[in-house]
């Protein structure tokens, strides 16, 4: 796991930290090729949320999201966006690649192990499918086992760090 991904992990929410090194570790074991995993965003500032919203309405560019600001589950820290990183130097989002010639595009190996984890990936998505975005799909609170939307967890009070209380 590379040091930038390692840093990108210590700041999504502290209840999924451990597991997305496992979920990266276990992506990076079934790679044998050139590519490994790369995390290219994970907890995202209401702040950054709402400059991507911006773009294609109110800046120009294609728009790259429909979510404002809260809501966007990078916002609170349980979503992460991913790419290859080939040979250690090259990024790539190519998703029908197979760097490690075992039949299985490489991105589809994640997908299966990120799915294998409970998170969702925004290539099923049926609408503005998102293809490097993966997100926790339930989380365990003091009540119980709870679907993870925006709208949950925008209600949810936040500790000094800004993380929502789980």
């Amino acid at each position: 796991m590379d040091k930038i991904t390692l840093q990108r992990i210590e700041k999504l929410h502290p209840s999924v930290r451990d597991e997305v090194k496992q979920i990266i570790k276990e992506c990076d074991e079934s790679l044998t090729g050139k590519a490994k995993v790369r995390i290219t965003q994970g907890l995202r500032s209401f702040e950054e949320q709402e400059k991507l919203y911006a773009i294609g309405r109110i800046t120009s560019g294609k728009k790259v999201t429909n979510a404002k600001a809260g809501q966007s589950i990078h916002n609170y820290g349980l979503a992460v966006d991913i790419c290859m990183m080939i040979d250690g130097k090259t990024a790539s989002w190519d998703t029908a690649k197979d760097w490690d010639n075992d039949q299985v595009a490489d991105w589809y190996e994640c997908v299966k192990i990120f799915a294998k984890h409970g998170w969702d990936w925004g290539g099923n998505w049926k609408t503005f499918k998102d293809l490097p975005h993966f997100e926790k799909k339930n989380i365990l609170t003091k009540k119980g086992l709870v679907k993870t939307s925006w709208r949950t967890l925008l209600r949810m009070k936040m500790d000094k760090d800004g993380y929502v209380f789980l």
